[in-house]
């Protein structure tokens, strides 16, 4: 059966969340019956609204009835968040959409093409230029699980330079997802966030640069130490012996990954010149208050039309990047459920009043944490809520709303939070066996989960010492603009 384009939501992945975001609902709604109501006084500061910390009181308990909790999802879509959740829906399928045709019309191959083209006969410039394509892919424009259907490419690739399927995968996949993580300017997870943070999109891009450049060096010095024990020897691979058959399946592809395609060039140029139009929307944003409120939608639709515009370019033919855009939409479906019942989990604890006095309970033992400390249980809030449920843009509606108000409260800037949360949903990805991604990813090779994990456990570790050292440079520095 053909592989379809895009990411694709699995059925089992998809069943998972769905049940432990309905019972996280009926938790929350639970919540509203037996914690009495309290409510802050919400004042303006510099502009946005912020909570007076002093003011908390006890109030009357709101008429909720119990079965407005089942219509919750659609009931949010009303209320003063729903333009938000709307909006950022729209513009995930636009983006989601939009790499699905690139991968379906073979755009996104041919990008690797033009990679492994320029850099033959230098290996390691190569595996350092390859990772960091991926990585800055990641890191920008939110790809992740689009490169599942690349991960086949780069094992050849890996092959026919005298490595494994593990070097493959960590070209690849992993360092998308290292990208994925050290986000710069992704829309699936940052930019949602600092919607919801009521941020400038993608503002602090400066500290996250610095974040991702040193991300990249602790990875890319890794892979390659692999990389050259492999070459020292071959039976230092961790499956040697185990990817024979594997070689031989990839011998026949080397020579067709770095075919040049006309079209194909036209199609990468053409989707180039709409990404520096996406880079310019970014950058402008946190500065050009006219474009600032618009940066998200404007930058999904400018994803869509230069997506499509490659597709057609391409020379595949117009039912091939129609297929794409269905296929791509298809696989994003499901998200869409999963994202309304996040986003109600927090509209049902509002609409029952209280909402502000888990803050006040929650309050007092963070202050007595302080800032620095704070922002590290929000990083390891977002990595334990990772294991059950997988969707960033699902994930950030879950917990956003909830760390946001603390991190007020605590003296911990909103961009401090966001990022926090960013390291915790982002890392994981590839670390749990409940991440569909991963599991595909593995199933294209003889890699098992225990071998990936004893193989990348000591670059989890670099990454989190890494990550937990900019948290506190965060904290120390005032990371904002709030």
């Amino acid at each position: 059966m053909e592989q379809k384009a895009g990411a694709q939501i699995g059925k089992r992945a998809f069943i998972q969340s769905l049940v432990i975001l309905f019972v996280l609902m009926m938790v929350a709604g639970i919540l509203t019956l037996v914690i009495p109501a309290g409510s802050y006084t919400r004042i303006e500061v510099d502009g946005r609204e912020t909570i007076d910390p002093t003011s908390y009181q006890l109030i009357d308990r709101p008429d909720y009835p119990i079965w407005r909790w089942f219509i919750a999802p659609f009931e949010v879509l009303g209320s003063s968040s729903g333009l938000t959740v709307i909006v950022i829906i729209v513009v995930l399928f636009f983006a989601g959409g939009a790499f699905a045709v690139m991968d379906k019309t073979g755009t996104l191959r041919a990008f690797i093409g033009n990679i492994v083209r320029r850099f033959s006969g230098r290996k390691y410039t190569l595996l350092w230029m390859v990772s960091l394509a991926f990585m800055f892919l990641g890191a920008t424009l939110g790809t992740f699980e689009e490169v599942v259907l690349l991960v086949p490419v780069m094992i050849a690739l890996s092959y026919s330079l005298g490595w494994d399927a593990l070097v493959g995968l960590g070209m690849s996949i992993l360092a998308t997802n290292m990208g994925f993580s050290a986000a710069i300017s992704n829309p699936y997870t940052l930019g949602v966030a600092q919607q919801l943070a009521g941020l400038p999109l993608f503002s602090g891009a400066w500290f996250r640069i610095i974040i991702f450049l040193v991300i990249y060096l602790i990875f890319a010095s890794f892979l390659s130490a692999y990389a050259r024990k492999i070459d020292k020897d071959p039976k230092a691979s961790l499956v040697h012996g185990e990817d024979n058959a594997e070689r031989e399946k990839y011998k026949g592809v080397d020579a067709s990954l770095i075919a040049e395609d006309p079209k194909q060039n036209r199609a990468l140029a053409f989707f180039g010149y709409f990404l520096i139009f996406i880079f310019a929307v970014m950058l402008m944003g946190p500065f050009v208050p006219a474009i600032s409120d618009y940066s998200l939608p404007i930058v999904g639709i400018l994803f869509l039309i230069g997506g499509l515009g490659a597709g057609f370019l391409s020379g595949a033919g117009g039912k091939t990047v129609w297929q794409g855009l269905v296929e791509g939409w298809g696989g994003l479906a499901p998200s869409v459920p999963l994202i309304l019942m996040a986003a109600s989990i927090r509209f049902i604890i509002d609409s029952g009043g209280v909402t502000d006095t888990i803050l006040h309970a929650a309050a007092d033992p963070f202050q007595k944490l302080g800032a620095f400390p704070a922002a590290i249980v929000v990083y390891a809030l977002a990595l334990g809520i990772e294991f059950f449920i997988a969707s960033g843009s699902a994930k950030a509606f879950l917990m956003m709303p909830i760390v946001l108000p603390l991190a007020d409260l605590i003296g911990v800037t909103r961009q401090t939070a966001v990022l926090a949360y960013i390291f915790g949903d982002g890392f994981s990805n590839l670390a749990y066996p409940t991440n569909p991604v991963l599991l595909i990813s593995l199933g294209l090779t003889v890699v098992s989960y225990p071998k990936w994990l004893r193989w990348t456990a000591k670059l989890w570790l670099w990454v989190i010492l890494a990550t937990v050292a900019f948290l506190g440079i965060a904290v120390a520095i005032n990371f904002g603009p709030f």
